[in-house]
Order: structure tokens, then sequence, then C-alpha cells
């Protein structure tokens, strides 16, 4: 067993009780703070979903707190990208199973 497949069977993503939650925005000019995005490129520009895609895309993988979850990502916005995120299937397994529509969106 590679230290990547132990990592990732042990990683617990952080997954809201209901997509309500998420009121993030779906206009503007994002720039994610350090611990989410580390890159030298942490600003995204909502109106561009390849830029939305890869923000929700690190946002979901990093998220620590609930309120990172609430504040970033947008419930519409999130199920109309789900089917071309690339996640981790830990991630996607977990997000799917509390939430079925995003499985039927895919």
């Amino acid at each position: 067993m590679t230290w990547s497949s132990r990592y990732a069977s042990r990683r617990v993503y952080v997954v809201p009780a209901d997509l309500s939650e998420l009121t993030g925005p779906i206009a503007g000019v994002v720039e994610l703070p350090t611990e989410l995005d580390w890159s030298e490129q942490r600003i995204y520009d909502m109106l561009d979903n390849s830029h939305v895609g890869l923000m929700y895309e690190r946002v979901i993988r990093e998220a620590t707190q609930l309120d990172d979850l609430r504040t970033y990502l947008n419930r519409e916005k999130l199920i109309e990208l789900w089917p071309r995120l690339f996640l981790p299937i830990e991630a996607r397994r977990a997000w799917e199973a509390s939430f079925p529509q995003l499985r039927r969106a895919v």
C-alpha cells in the first residue's frame, strides 16, 4: 500500500447537512485564502466556469470547516458543475451519499 492510498482512505471531507447552506458568490471575483488554495493564482472569475470549477475542486478538497463551503460554494452552481468536477473518489462518494441529486446530475 502506498502513502497516497493510505492518506486517501483516511482523509475526511467536510460535507454540509443541506445544500441550501451553500450560498457563496455566483458573480464577481473571489480570492481564496491560502489555507484553501496555496497556489500563486488564488483569484477566480465567477463568470468563467473553468475558473469556478477549479475553485470548487479546491474548496471541496481542502475545506476543514463548514464555513469554508458556505462562503465559497453556491448550491445551484455546484449542481451545474458537479459532473465536470475532478475530485478524489472519497470526496465524490461522501457528497453523493449525502446528496443523491448530485449523482443524478452526473
